[in-house]
């Protein structure tokens, strides 16, 4: 096995032995370019290597979409630069000890730098590469800097706030754990990245700052060698050693400052699915405004006398027809994604009345268990051909459902209307109207958990699901909201939540006889002899569909249907009533509703019933069955005072009760507070302690 086992891990060790090698080869060759000297010929290969090195960096940079796609940028800038460094030094090297043989004693790549580029001029050279070196260190490197380190301390402080976010996904059933936990990882990537961007931007400037010491060591070290040496003038040897250090000088900055300028680009950029040359001329030439007052300007300048007027009237003929194309563009989109009504509605009473045919079973439509209506404005958000991501989402909540309610809800039905406002939905159960919200496409909505500090511009809103304070922002105050401690989330995960807590809220209506029976048929594949036995023979259909719906009313998952059936067959020969059967049941389920509670192994914090009062409802149980005006009024007052303090301390609400008085108090209670459980002492598992944190009967 451990041979077979080496055998399948063979490729991948040889498909990745050269990346794992590849930082150590790149170390060893620059500390050998910084300690032995080097041939002219290798020292053009290394130049020239360099120069294509930068431009490929440049371009990835200009390509990504997301920062954390070229998440090794500060690293390859860190190697980039000591690549450089060594170069400086092995041309030194070279120009110092052959430079007073003449032109070429470099390398043919310094020596056309310092002749092409600046036609022999060592005067001229100097102020270009000046030039060079204030363009990168005071503008391109500072800049980026600057931006890196603003962008690092934003990313950090908004770390909390993404994470909230990516819990409340995860807890709407939006996303899974692989999700949760690649975004998560994410998080964590970025705020490393910036961190780290902030210090390899140092690496740039301090490149900058060493390519000036090293041109004018390399000059007064020159003149020094050539006249004492080498008995040259004065003259000869300015000349000769200062144009080969120019051209060293400019052969090592200008892919410095492409390298600088990837770097910009890199912390500059927004997020977006554009890469940054889409992003630019997407947004320069969007709007046909801009560009034809720019063409009124230019158009006037051009008509000046001694001015450049063909020029200048060229580009505004140019932008005159660029604003115009782009103008016919957005008119014929806004033609075609406008909403229409059907053909049928914009016919006339006579041609409709021609077209109508005889009535028939097929023009009969039942109401949907679930729908969702839209108006025509988030219609690309349940569209997948325009990535549309609500759909994505429902898929999600369904899945979720079904992994810890133990059935699979309905599908849910999508569908555009027309009679709601442009941004509005609704939610329908069975046809009747659950709930509804409105929500903004191309916005964010920034939710305040209660925590938050700040205010933003935007539209103040309310969040559908909870009800907690809201404002809708743009995209570009995402990262401030974040920071401040709002809950930031897109409209689909708006409509979404909502969706969610609805659902939750209706679970045992969702579980109609349709999906017992679908259970039912999945059981007797499983274990047929136990379904047979109890189905229908001891307990109907009918009977076991209602003990299972009695049991998501009060949100206790069916999961574990083999106790429920055992529980079942155990006490369906002596009970015949539903309730009955559902409180042993539950009873069974006891270890599992407790730890749907209270997780783990501690102390369960419960509010409790006084003795006095328990024994006053037990008595109205076995008499009439009905609780006297004033002694509900008392605990319904109680119980909202006990249920605020047990969210007051992050505990959840359960109310603990004689097993006897569970079922009345559950549905006396569960329609004033549905997140209050009602749970029975026989309930919870024996190895638990309890403790009360509120008495619901006693002094007040």
């Amino acid at each position: 096995m451990a041979n077979l086992a080496t055998k399948l891990r063979l490729p991948d060790f040889k498909k990745t032995q050269w990346q794992m090698l590849a930082g150590p080869i790149l170390i060893m060759t620059i500390m050998a370019m910084m300690i032995l000297p080097l041939p002219t010929f290798v020292l053009d290969l290394l130049f020239t290597f360099n120069i294509v090195l930068s431009l490929m960096i440049l371009m990835v940079a200009m390509f990504t979409q997301n920062t954390l796609e070229f998440s090794a940028f500060p690293t390859v800038l860190l190697f980039a630069t000591l690549l450089r460094l060594a170069l400086n030094i092995a041309s030194t090297r070279i120009i110092l000890m052959h430079g007073h043989t003449g032109e070429g004693a470099a390398g043919h790549v310094i020596d056309a730098f310092g002749h092409f580029l600046v036609g022999g001029n060592f005067a001229i050279g100097i102020v270009v590469f000046i030039i060079l070196i204030i363009i990168n260190f005071m503008v391109i490197t500072k800049g980026a800097g600057r931006i890196a380190e603003v962008g690092a301390r934003f990313v950090l402080d908004g770390m909390p706030g993404k994470q909230m976010a990516i819990d409340a996904d995860l807890n709407a059933g939006l996303i899974g754990e692989e999700e949760a936990r690649r975004r998560r990882l994410e998080v964590t990537q970025e705020s490393d990245f910036y961190g780290s961007m902030d210090g390899a931007s140092k690496f740039v400037r301090g490149d900058a700052i060493a390519g000036m010491l090293i041109m004018a060591i390399n000059v007064i070290g020159g003149l020094l060698i050539g006249i004492l040496q080498h008995d040259m003038t004065f003259a000869q040897a300015g000349e000769t050693y200062t144009l080969l250090t120019i051209g060293d000088g400019l052969v090592a900055q200008i892919p410095g400052l492409v390298i600088s300028t990837a770097a910009g680009v890199i912390v500059t950029r927004v997020a977006t699915e554009q890469d940054a040359g889409e992003q630019m001329v997407s947004q320069l030439f969007n709007n046909p405004r801009v560009m034809v007052l720019a063409a009124c300007v230019v158009g006037l300048l051009g008509m000046i006398p001694g001015m450049p007027n063909f020029v200048f009237l060229l580009f505004t003929a140019a932008l005159l027809a660029a604003a115009w194309w782009v103008r016919g563009r957005q008119m014929e989109g806004a033609l075609t994604g406008a909403p229409s009504r059907s053909h049928k509605a914009a016919l006339l009473p006579e041609e409709q009345a021609a077209q109508v045919t005889e009535a028939s079973w097929s023009d009969v439509q039942h109401e949907d268990v679930l729908g969702l209506e839209v108006g025509y404005r988030l219609i690309p958000m349940v569209d997948s051909e325009q990535k549309g991501q609500l759909l994505t989402r429902i898929r999600g909540i369904r899945k979720k459902l079904a992994q810890e309610m133990g059935f699979l809800p309905p599908t849910i039905h999508i569908r555009d209307n027309l009679d709601l406002a442009p941004t509005q939905y609704r939610i329908l159960l069975k046809g009747v109207e659950l709930g509804r919200g409105e929500t903004q496409p191309e916005r964010w909505m920034a939710i305040d958990p209660g925590c938050a500090e700040g205010e933003l511009a935007g539209v103040p809103c309310q969040e559908p699901a909870f009800g907690l304070p809201a404002v809708w922002i743009d995209e570009v105050l995402r990262e401030k909201a974040q920071t401040l401690g709002y809950t930031v989330v897109d409209p689909s995960s708006v409509i979404a939540t909502h969706l969610n807590h609805l659902i939750t809220l209706h679970i045992d209506e969702l579980f109609g006889r349709q999906e017992a029976q679908q259970l039912l048929d999945r059981l007797t594949k499983e274990m047929p002899k136990l379904v047979e036995d109890l189905i229908p023979a001891v307990i109907s259909l009918t009977t076991f569909h209602k003990v299972l719906q009695n049991l998501l009313a009060e949100r206790v998952p069916v999961r574990d249907i083999r106790t429920i059936l055992d529980a079942l067959a155990e006490h369906a020969g002596t009970l015949t009533d539903p309730d009955e059967l559902t409180a042993q049941v539950r009873i069974q389920l006891g270890r599992a509703i407790t730890q749907q509670w209270f997780p783990g192994n501690g102390e369960i914090e419960v509010i409790g019933l006084d003795l006095t009062l328990e024994r006053l409802l037990i008595q109205a149980v076995q008499s009439s069955g009905a609780i006297e005006p004033g002694v509900a009024e008392t605990i319904m007052r109680q119980t909202e005072k006990a249920v605020m303090q047990q969210e007051a301390l992050g505990l959840p609400a359960v109310l603990l009760v004689n097993h006897a008085l569970r079922f009345m108090l559950s549905r006396f209670l569960r329609r004033a507070w549905p997140q209050l459980a009602v749970l029975s002492s026989q309930e919870i598992s024996r190895n638990r302690t309890v403790k009360m944190t509120h008495v619901i009967g006693g002094k007040e």
